[in-house]
């Protein structure tokens, strides 16, 4: 069997250019096919039989969507840009960018890395679609003709293997801080919160990963959704040896059409303990003070944020939502939005208060000023864009994969009261998500 669907896309393809379908012209246009569900390889396996990058994979955490994309029509690394081109396509409110969004751009980096597939495998409760995608300033029809050459070499494909186990293993790991280094920023964050420069700071680690074995992104995204349940999962790769991955509990947020989703994803505990069990500690954290206060101070500030662009805004009230590792505290936001403006919605929540602290621009200040280093896509956020609907995931438990190296990411909210050995047990939970995947190597250094 061939790589799924293609031989079929390619025919349908031909169909379309003999019937004088694809004009000469500017524009964009796209073929689909649907089937319903049945014995098909894993959307992972399929995405890394093909040579055609970039790549992104994405799985809604309720499990309601899943979608393998791959090659850039169009590829953006502004917001603005990619909203415009949507825009200027009313007729196709479908039409999906997927892709990332970074944490905060500095001078010269990209704020986004946005595309449109040439192909995508998408399914939904009832069904699949493969699509395909033209997009041309000059004409339809050359990109149509470079398209089926693209398809005859992806077509001669053997079909779809599955992945072998992930098998890259840890030998070595560095922190950035270390821990005396935590703890001294801690302290300069705490005292900062006593002059009352800000409510609260969010304040991450970041650890490299030497590793030996076969580092292969799909294998670990794979693996990743074993383990992580209840997440959003995504991928984004630029080459076979260049990714970013992860398995995030948050939605930033899903607009369909005026009406838009968010939550307050902050306070956390672990999992479970040698002295505690799950249902213990979930009955902490909803009686803690502090973290509490951290979950209402993001849904405080997501409010604010949203109301200049909400009609109405509703809460509900909390709950402790259980991960492999730890547990948090959630509240959703609903609103009702006055405008259909993603770069606008992306602009008043993303960071929110859960991953940079609050007031926004403070918390920033102090993380370009102590963190050792820049957070690029992490506590960004991934997803795809529409004129219809658009969701996006925060995220987080994530890791940077390059050559032979990863780079894990972990965040704790310091507020008043909080003690830098216990927000570091924090980031270590968390970080666990991602880092126990790596087969156990020699101890982390000390510090």
């Amino acid at each position: 069997m061939r790589v799924l669907m293609l031989p079929l896309l390619q025919s349908a393809l031909q169909q379309h250019m003999d019937e004088g379908n694809i004009p000469d012209v500017p524009g964009v246009y796209s073929i689909s096919l649907s089937w319903t569900p049945g014995v098909n390889p894993p959307m992972l396996d399929w995405l890394n039989a093909l040579p055609l990058y970039p790549q992104c994979y994405w799985q809604h955490r309720d499990g309601e969507l899943e979608t393998a994309a791959c090659g850039g029509v169009k590829v953006f690394d502004r917001l603005a840009p990619a909203q415009a081109f949507l825009a200027a396509h009313p007729a196709r409110p479908t039409l999906r960018l997927w892709g990332l969004n970074a944490f905060g751009s500095g001078e010269g980096e990209p704020e986004s890395y946005l595309f449109l597939p040439r192909l995508t495998w998408q399914r939904d409760r009832q069904s699949h679609q493969l699509i395909l995608n033209l997009a041309s300033d000059t004409s339809l029809l050359e990109d149509a003709r470079r398209c089926a050459v693209q398809l005859d070499a992806l077509a001669r494909l053997p079909a779809a293997v599955p992945l072998d186990p992930f098998a890259a293993h840890e030998i070595s790991a560095a922190h950035q801080p270390g821990r005396p280094q935590w703890r001294e920023v801690i302290a300069q964050a705490l005292s900062a919160l006593r002059r009352q420069q800000f409510a609260k700071v969010v304040l991450a680690r970041r650890t490299r990963l030497e590793l030996r074995g076969n580092l292969c992104a799909a294998a670990l995204m794979a693996a990743s959704k074993d383990v992580n349940h209840h997440c959003y999962h995504y991928m984004l790769c630029w080459s076979p040896r260049q990714a970013f991955l992860g398995s995030s509990p948050e939605r930033l947020y899903r607009r369909r059409e005026n009406r838009l989703d968010t939550e307050a994803l902050a306070g956390t505990v672990a999992a479970g303990g040698p002295s505690s069990s799950a249902a213990q500690l979930a009955d902490w954290l909803m009686n803690d003070d502090k973290n509490q206060r951290e979950n209402l101070l993001v849904v405080d500030d997501i409010c604010q944020r949203l109301h200049p662009a909400a009609l109405s805004l509703d809460v509900t009230p909390p709950e402790v939502i259980s991960l492999r590792t730890v547990q948090h505290l959630r509240r959703t936001i609903m609103a009702q939005l006055n405008c259909r403006d993603d770069a606008r919605c992306l602009s008043l929540l993303q960071p929110t208060a859960a991953v940079a602290g609050l007031p926004r621009d403070a918390a920033r200040r102090f993380i370009t000023d102590h963190e050792p280093f820049r957070r690029e896509w992490y506590a960004g956020s991934a997803g795809y864009l529409s004129l219809a609907q658009s969701e996006f995931c925060v995220s987080l438990r994530c890791a940077r994969v390059e050559n032979q190296s990863a780079w894990l990411y972990a965040g704790a909210g310091i507020v008043e009261g909080s003690d830098a050995d216990q927000e570091w047990r924090e980031i270590e939970n968390k970080a666990a998500g991602m880092r126990t995947l790596f087969a156990a190597g020699p101890s982390e250094p000390p510090g």
